[in-house]
């Protein structure tokens, strides 16, 4: 079921650096490892409309109906340059607590993280076409139970999205105890992943159904 191709493609399509990625390695740099953890996990829980979606059919609707797509891709680029705004205002104001246990950011901050991260990945038109041609290539041939089939591989692709998420967010908290006596470089990295978000919102906006 779970063949060595799927897993190996999955690996390869989640390890690319996308607007998840940036955010929770952004995260993991500002605000410690806690932080991270909580947009790696929203990050994950973003996809699920999207694996839902294909599961069910309904990323056709996205394929077929331009206005839909041209809606939905919209929403999605108003919301990154949001949050390139929100990081571009923030320049210079990161602060590291002197424990660097990463463990410094309130419950309530902790859920807005994953909200933000959960919106990144629900707000990307292009993740339910991307399952709808991905997904099935991968299933049994001649399947007696392909929605059973589908699942176990969105649920593999949702654990390994989360873990390499992880790994993404730890990295960048531990990357962070290099930095963080240089608000030059602090500010530079703000800068660049505001900058980042722009471009990645003007990507949206010029893609295609």
């Amino acid at each position: 079921m779970l063949s060595t191709e799927f897993l190996i493609t999955s690996l390869v399509v989640v390890l690319l650096p996308g607007t998840g990625v940036i955010f929770t390695v952004a995260t993991g740099l500002s605000l410690g490892r806690r932080a991270s953890l909580f947009a790696a996990a929203g990050c994950t829980l973003g996809i699920i409309p999207h694996l839902l979606a294909s599961i069910f059919g309904l990323a056709a609707l996205l394929h077929t109906s331009s206005l839909a797509f041209q809606l939905f891709k919209y929403a999605g680029v108003i919301y990154l340059l949001y949050l390139a705004w929100g990081m571009w205002k923030e320049t210079g104001s990161i602060r590291f607590d002197g424990s660097g246990s990463g463990s410094g950011t309130a419950p309530a901050q902790d859920w807005r993280i994953a909200m933000q991260a959960m919106l990144i990945n629900v707000l990307n038109p292009k993740l339910s076409i991307f399952f709808l041609a991905f997904l099935p290539q991968f299933l049994p041939t001649a399947t007696a139970t392909p929605l059973a089939d589908m699942l176990i591989l969105s649920l593999t692709f949702m654990l390994m999205t989360l873990l390499v998420f992880i790994g993404y967010g730890l990295f960048a908290h531990h990357v962070k105890h290099y930095i963080q006596h240089s608000p030059t470089i602090l500010t530079w990295l703000q800068r660049s992943f505001a900058g980042i978000f722009v471009a990645l919102s003007a990507r949206l906006a010029s893609s295609e159904q």
